[in-house]
């Protein structure tokens, strides 16, 4: 089995050339790691959703919503895009809907794949087993920042490639090289290599910086969503 990395979702036609494999969405900071946390603690399922008009449409018919732009809460919405929004007592047993900058657009763009799942280092061993299993070639598709190249999600490339490769996958791309270099590089301090990050500047500018931390930890969800028929489960 191969692995590959996408460092943004304009690039990710240049990967399809077949459906026949597993493709890893990452958002780091911070709708994947926010989806895993609302699945853990509860949340019947996340309904993703590429415009704010659609997750407004949900809002009208009931549903609970997370909705987010440049970092912001959107006005209509229940939730933002922070982890600790999405609490036990109010999302267990719910559907929500779930709409981000750039989280929810990579899913857009890669939603036709064989197997679509999200990745963060919150779920990376469970994420890792999982792959392993189903036997399939794997493409970590980073949602970045408006379609651009960001650190943190290539980073978790790195370090969910490295995984990979040490339970038999191999790669033979540019990008795999790049991630793994730099996971090499931050693996003894992820924190402080995060700190050049652009994407660090903007939620500290909007004092949105506490949720960091709980998105750089390994393996607090032990669970990969799936996402099917419109809808991510576990």
């Amino acid at each position: 089995m191969k692995v590959d990395i996408c460092f943004s979702p304009a690039l990710y036609p240049y990967y399809a050339d077949s459906n026949d494999y597993i493709v890893v969405v990452v958002d780091i900071f911070r709708a994947t790691t926010t989806m895993c946390a609302a699945l853990k603690n509860g949340a019947k399922c996340i309904i993703p959703v590429a415009s704010i008009e659609e997750a407004q449409a949900y809002k009208a018919k009931g549903y609970l919503v997370g909705a987010e732009r440049n970092v912001k809460r959107c006005d209509f919405a229940d939730f933002g895009n922070s982890p600790f929004d999405y609490a036990k007592e109010v999302v267990e047993g719910k559907e929500v809907v779930f709409t981000t900058t750039n989280g929810t657009q990579a899913i857009d763009a890669a939603s036709d794949a064989d197997i679509l799942t999200i990745g963060a280092f919150s779920n990376i061993s469970a994420l890792t087993d999982f792959c392993v299993n189903k036997q399939k070639d794997v493409i970590v598709l980073c949602a970045g920042w408006n379609n651009r190249f960001n650190i943190e999600d290539t980073l978790f490339g790195g370090a969910l490639a490295a995984r990979l490769i040490d339970r038999g996958y191999v790669f033979s791309s540019d990008a795999v090289q790049v991630a793994l270099s730099m996971w090499k590089e931050a693996k003894p301090d992820v924190r402080e290599y995060i700190n050049r990050t652009e994407h660090i500047k903007r939620l500290e500018a909007n004092n949105l910086q506490d949720s960091v931390e709980y998105c750089l930890t390994e393996d607090t969800a032990s669970l990969v969503p799936i996402y099917d028929s419109l809808q991510l489960t576990v």
